[in-house]
């Protein structure tokens, strides 16, 4: 039985590009065999700024938006966020849903679709990776950097990825799949 992936777009901005190359993304998972993968937009799930009464470790919910995000989490064995650069930091609907539950993200791996300007959001991805170890997930070195994303949109607005995006997918999602297997113990 295939791990389970989650891609998660981390925008919920109107007129994000995050989607396009999720999808993109979510589809290339797939078809490498080592996930099962699933399309995951944060902007469905219409978090608000942390609202729990209880801190998310006592993992005792008391809204609907907070249950839903934590039964989402809790059945994947990996993420890949695909995240967007605002202002050299990932976006706060990303900060805020990491933040939202503890233990569901606990011993499991991670890694990263950055998207921007000329940096391809590596600094986002950066900051990013210091935020998901205190939440004891396990960041990969291997990402996927995409430099002006609206640049490779066909006129249907789906990402047309560079040979160089599918061969970091997929040296990523190898090591991916090695440390969800690995940690899978950890996590039972």
């Amino acid at each position: 039985m295939p791990l389970k992936l989650q891609t998660i777009i981390c925008s919920t901005r109107p007129g994000r590009v995050g989607p396009s190359i999720a999808e993109w993304f979510n589809g290339f998972a797939n078809e490498q065999g080592s996930f099962s993968s699933e399309l995951v937009d944060l902007a469905e799930f219409n978090l608000p700024v942390y609202d729990e009464p209880n801190h998310p470790r006592q993992q005792k919910y008391q809204h609907d938006h907070t249950k839903a995000w934590s039964e989402s989490v809790a059945k994947a064995d990996a993420y890949v966020f695909v995240i967007p650069e605002y202002n050299f930091c990932p976006p706060p609907s990303f900060m805020n849903a990491i933040n939202y539950v503890y233990n569901e993200w606990n011993y499991k791996p991670c890694a990263f679709v950055s998207y921007g300007g000329v940096s391809g959001g590596l600094r986002s991805a950066q900051m990013s990776k210091q935020l998901v170890t205190t939440v004891k997930m396990m960041p990969m070195v291997e990402s996927v950097m995409v430099q002006m994303p609206w640049e490779l949109l066909d006129d249907n607005r789906r990402f047309q990825p560079a040979d160089h995006h599918t061969s970091s997918g997929g040296s990523m999602l190898a090591e991916l799949a090695k440390w969800a297997d690995a940690l899978k113990a950890m996590r039972q």
